[in-house]
């Protein structure tokens, strides 16, 4: 199917492999209680964008879509994941003291209505971009984040260059 099929092949993979990696967020996030700072949230916005379109490319491709409209999508793929891979890179920059990060990296404000304000205030934990708060194997989540953004990239490439190659004619 990889062959006959890149367009496919490649959205399925995109939509897995994006999927996993925010399932894997989720659980950092939820089950570790690993509060993500405002650049790991916006590292986030290129799987919500790549995931339902890989879906859409795939589907797409089944049912005989204009084979630009499925090389632009996979083309918007690509770019998407390589501008997350960039922002890993700035973010992994910021948390090996490279270079400054953004000022606004604090704590989400939640119910602040019972208890008292001050109370609320004092138990406000601040999530911070210029550290990181896990790393396997040297690598922060942002690091691994740069590194599946280009893998996913990379596939968004591959399948878009299959299909121009014209390995799938319409």
């Amino acid at each position: 199917m990889i062959r006959s099929r890149p367009v496919s092949s490649a959205a399925i993979a995109i939509a897995v492999v994006g999927a996993v990696t925010i399932l894997g967020a989720w659980f950092f996030q939820y089950g570790l209680g690993l509060k993500p700072c405002p650049l790991c949230l916006e590292q986030r916005y290129a799987y919500y964008f790549a995931i339902p379109l890989a879906v859409m490319v795939m589907l797409g491709d089944h049912a005989g879509a204009s084979r630009k409209v499925l090389l632009a999508a996979l083309v918007a793929i690509a770019l998407g994941m390589l501008w997350n891979a960039g922002l890993g890179v700035y973010h992994s920059g910021v948390e090996w003291g490279w270079w400054l990060g953004p000022q606004e990296c604090s704590g989400a404000l939640d119910d602040l209505g019972s208890g008292g304000l001050l109370n609320k205030l004092q138990s406000i934990t601040v999530v911070r971009c210029d550290e990181a708060a896990w790393r396997f194997l040297g690598l922060s989540l942002a690091g691994y984040n740069a590194l599946i953004s280009l893998a996913l990239a990379a596939i968004a490439i591959w399948g878009a260059a299959m299909e121009w190659r014209g390995a799938n004619p319409r």
